[in-house]
């Protein structure tokens, strides 16, 4: 009885066998009326393999595993009677040079607990879904750049950590889902992102150097620990969207890299499969056995454990032949151009494959470039990604943000530039891990001014985001005003919670996310002139941004007036679109948000006095680095 079938080994040879997970890596099975698991590994170079583990006394000669005939793709099976669920193995591989490789598995299901490098036999999962109600809405949904999509990104290991008990204090997979889910409830997030999943060697990479492209790492739990957690977080009514990496991979001595004893996952021109700034591997993509293998991967996440959502890494780095290397170091394509071409087809296949076999699943590309059409259709010439982080705007956005007040008047077109291109993709807005490490300081330390000045200016910024066009993600203690740096070794500094200013930044972006989630107006028409109208674009003396944001059926529009400067206006006037009341729903000034107010009028009705090129206007006291946003 073979498990890999000829039709296995046709499919896998066209980068077509789907649910390749079920078949490669190892699996408890039945054969001849014997329980024992099934071994299956590709390794086309090499002379010989075995596989070794606790089952045997990782004896490097009693297991060795028959080659599968009919085909020259070199697949690996043996079926092992004595092996039992929760064992170590590693494949051992004899090189056509005489050399031996100690290989994990690339599609092992669950890992050995680093240090150890080892894969182990995953149980046949026992878990019961009880997320059937938000499968059947997320399948059923229409249109989904007009939902609403905040998300939180997390590292599951420095969110929170256990003040005794092991040294890593890690929350498990299930204690995180309990205590993530209330918080990301309570400041109105609609799902999370989770990094560092993937199993992978390195705590210091954060997940970004994966060695197991199946498997959740085990430092949480087990596989059915972290189907949990999202079964948690989708019965509380949160996506759930996964950091995938298919760029590359670390040349760990376990890992993909020479697998076989020659490069088989990685181009084998080091040109073309190295990465020379990151001391990484880089994917074949023109073999269909090694784009199966990421194809496969990418649907495991969605079908077997429920992910919403795969946020893809270092989309540029594949796209671009160039990418990070000097001249000599890297090959032209068939036609003398700068682009992946194999690349190309690899993200066209992966993205309608996913989109297409799991409506109201998202891909997104961290793409860093000016790349065209990445969110546009296979059939106009695009990539088919759902959206693109908008890097163009992060950088425009920080470096603004940054800056004394007194120089902003200089720089206004960084916050209004975005606006130019907005309707190519559909982005999303982000302000993430990558903008609070390596010396690049918090987000409230990157503000200037004073302690208190800072405080006002990251409100303000984070108001000017949330009323701006594309969806948004904000990194985990952002919303509190984290004031160290990022560290994956320690959990946030929960603590500052108890200082007024840091509470005031946390129900402020409370109120923003609530206020996002309340009105379609902020999120329904992202990508279309429709949804948006600068009141004053140009007001860069005073440093002043207004506009309003529109829903589709032309009821509560929301007019956004941010002041980024410390100058007072007791009666500022702003234009507005309509004779209608204006009602304030979001003042920056009020106590719990770290101003002095207790409350402020809360209807203003329009004069007829022109300002900002519009009939009608209204005059509100604006404070300094002040926020207001009215529903009319």
């Amino acid at each position: 009885m073979k498990n890999f079938t000829d039709l296995d080994m046709y499919l896998f040879g066209q980068a077509t066998h789907y649910d390749i997970y079920k078949k490669m890596g190892a699996h408890i099975a039945e054969a001849d009326g014997v329980t024992g698991v099934f071994f299956d590994v590709w390794a086309p170079h090499a002379s010989a393999v075995a596989v070794i583990g606790e089952f045997n006394g990782w004896n490097e000669t009693s297991h060795m595993m028959e080659r599968l005939p009919g085909s020259d793709i070199g697949v690996y099976e043996l079926f092992v009677p004595e092996a039992q669920p929760g064992q170590l193995y590693k494949y051992l591989i004899y090189t056509e040079d005489g050399k031996k490789l100690y290989k994990a598995d690339p599609y092992a299901s669950y890992a050995e607990l680093r240090p150890g490098t080892a894969s182990r036999i995953a149980p046949v999962s026992s878990f019961k879904w009880s997320d059937d109600d938000w499968m059947k809405k997320r399948s059923r949904q229409k249109a989904f750049w007009e939902q609403p999509v905040a998300i939180y990104e997390v590292h599951p290991g420095s969110w929170k950590k256990h003040p005794t008990g092991d040294e890593d204090g890690f929350y498990t997979y299930r204690e995180f889902a309990e205590s993530l889910a209330e918080y990301v409830v309570e400041m109105g997030y609609t799902h999370v992102e989770l990094m560092g999943i993937s199993e992978y060697p390195f705590d210091g990479s954060w997940g970004y150097q994966v060695t197991g492209y199946y498997a959740p790492t085990s430092r949480y739990g087990t596989p059915d620990d972290f189907m949990y957690l999202i079964d948690h977080l989708h019965r509380k009514g949160i996506g759930v969207i996964l950091d995938w990496v298919p760029a590359h991979f670390p040349r760990d001595a376990h890992g993909l890299a020479d697998f076989d004893g020659r490069p088989l996952y990685e181009y084998a021109d080091p040109r073309k499969g190295e990465h020379p700034d990151w001391g990484t591997k880089i994917f074949d993509f023109g073999k269909s056995e090694v784009k199966n293998f990421l194809i496969g991967s990418a649907l495991q996440w969605v079908e077997r454990y429920h992910i919403d959502g795969l946020r893809v890494d270092a989309v540029a780095s594949m796209l671009y032949l160039n990418y990070g290397k000097q001249d000599g170091q890297w090959v032209p394509n068939q036609y003398g151009g700068i682009e992946n071409l194999e690349a190309v087809e690899f993200f066209r296949h992966l993205n309608t494959l996913i989109r297409g076999r799991n409506p109201g699943v998202v891909m997104i590309a961290e793409e860093s470039t000016a790349w065209p059409k990445v969110t546009g259709d296979v059939e106009n010439g695009g990539l088919n990604f759902s959206y693109k982080w908008n890097m163009g705007w992060m950088h425009d956005f920080l470096d603004y943000m940054k800056l004394d007040p007194y120089f902003r008047k200089d720089n206004h077109n960084k916050m209004t530039f975005a606006m130019s291109y907005n309707e190519f993709e559909r982005y999303i807005l982000v302000l993430s891990h990558d903008e609070v490490v390596h010396l690049k300081c918090s987000m409230l330390n990157k503000m200037p001014g004073l302690e208190g000045d800072k405080y006002k200016n990251l409100k303000v910024g984070y108001a000017f985001m949330m009323g701006h066009p594309g969806k948004k993600l904000l990194f985990m203690g952002q919303d509190f005003a984290q004031a160290q740096e990022w560290s994956e070794a320690r959990e946030l500094d929960w603590y500052l919670l108890e200082n007024p200013n840091h509470k005031g930044v946390s129900e402020f972006v409370k109120a923003l996310l609530h206020l996002y989630r309340k009105y379609p107006a902020m999120y329904q028409q992202d990508v279309s002139w429709a949804g948006f109208e600068w009141i004053n674009a140009n007001d860069n003396y005073r440093s002043i941004f207004s506009f309003v944001r529109k829903a589709k059926n032309g009821k509560n529009s929301l007019l956004f007036v941010c002041n980024f400067t410390p100058m007072a206006y007791d009666d500022y006037r702003v234009g507005v679109i309509s004779d209608k009341k204006h009602k304030l729903v979001l003042n920056s000034e009020l106590e719990k948000f770290g101003g002095t107010e207790k409350k402020r009028k809360a209807t203003y009705t329009p004069e007829k006095s022109e300002c900002d090129g519009r009939k009608y206007s209204i005059a509100y006291p604006l404070a300094p680095y002040g926020v207001a946003v009215f529903v009319f």
